[in-house]
């Protein structure tokens, strides 16, 4: 039996925009996430850009270490198909350190910076994405200094120069939008991915639009707010969706992905959070969540609210989280107006 739900959602924004309005003054992005070690090809439709996970500082704290190179340049051949199509290496990604010590030096802040327009012709690729998690911080268990806020900037400055004006430099960011002076930031990039979902546990939504009874503190509006405050203009920021689904370790072991809400095991049913914005969750016989995921419906409001913002796109983490036809990212495509 087919589930159908019209949800309508109420925005905080600040800056009403008309989607009409909105289309004409910024180009819009599609930017997809896709992984090293998967083992889909990624279909080079329905998207602007692959930000390629993972690269890494390397050791000596001055260069860039690509994970699983061949991959990548199988990714970059997708171009040929889609010659619109940009790629990018990513940098970082939880758990990726070294980049406090390769910051703090002006020397291996520059030699990295240069080694990162050695990647970009090497493989062909149209920018790097930087995806320190995060400055100041230890909490992924990597190197951290007081220092690493101010050393971001000169890292993003430097890494600017050393690219030029003509490739693509972008950042993922955390939905609080702490660990980094966006204001001084700003000039360097062409756009922010903003993390907007890993924002919950395994009883809470993963990416909520705004809070409710189901979310562990804010959700996205409430971030990218933030970031709009902290000093990146709607029109450099690229709202982050997840594709993958988030849950209670005992519920996972009878759930599979694509399995149809109609067919869950006894005692589980489907919830559509409207206070949240419209995201679809599994809850037990007391109400409790189970299982937090994305559908074409979730991901159309998530769309539309981007669109509303003024943003400049989404991202989507990641790739392989989608379903084998491309549902969700068709969603985007086709809700931002780009297979017009």
């Amino acid at each position: 039996m087919a589930i159908m739900l019209a949800v309508v959602i109420t925005s905080c924004s600040k800056r009403p925009v008309s989607q009409e309005d909105t289309l004409q003054e910024t180009p819009r992005v599609v930017v997809g996430y896709v992984t090293s070690w998967g083992d889909r090809m990624p279909d080079p439709a329905l998207v602007t850009h692959y930000n390629y996970a993972f690269g890494h500082v390397t050791d000596t704290f001055d260069s860039v270490r690509i994970d699983n190179p061949d991959r990548l340049r199988s990714i970059v051949a997708l171009k040929e198909s889609n010659p619109d199509l940009k790629v990018m290496v990513s940098v970082g990604g939880w758990g990726s350190g070294r980049f406090s010590e390769m910051a703090a030096s002006e020397q291996t802040r520059k030699s990295f910076a240069a080694n990162c327009m050695k990647a970009i012709g090497e493989y062909g690729l149209d920018g790097i994405d930087i995806d320190w998690e995060y400055p100041g911080t230890s909490v992924a268990k990597i190197s951290s200094a007081p220092t690493d806020t101010e050393n971001y900037t000169l890292m993003m400055r430097d890494i600017r120069a050393a690219i030029g004006p003509d490739k693509i430099l972008s950042q993922a960011t955390v939905a609080s939008a702490k660990y980094i002076n966006f204001a001084d930031v700003e000039p360097y990039v062409d756009y922010t991915n903003v993390m907007t979902y890993d924002m919950g546990d395994e009883h809470t939504h993963n990416s909520p639009l705004h809070r409710s009874a189901y979310t562990l503190g804010i959700g996205a509006d409430e971030g990218l707010q933030m970031h709009l405050d902290a000093g990146i203009p709607a029109s450099k920021i690229v709202m982050g969706m997840s594709f993958g689904a988030r849950g209670a370790r005992e519920f996972r072991r009878r759930w599979s992905p694509g399995m149809p809400v109609d067919s869950l095991p006894q005692g589980y049913s489907f919830y559509r959070d409207m206070e949240a914005g419209g995201n679809p969750c599994i809850i037990d016989s007391t109400g409790v969540l189970v299982m937090a995921f994305e559908d074409t419906t979730s991901i159309r409001l998530k769309s539309e609210y981007a669109l509303q913002q003024g943003f400049k796109g989404a991202m989507f983490w990641c790739y392989e989280g989608d379903t084998p036809s491309g549902d969700l990212r068709r969603t985007i495509y086709h809700t931002f107006g780009l297979d017009k």
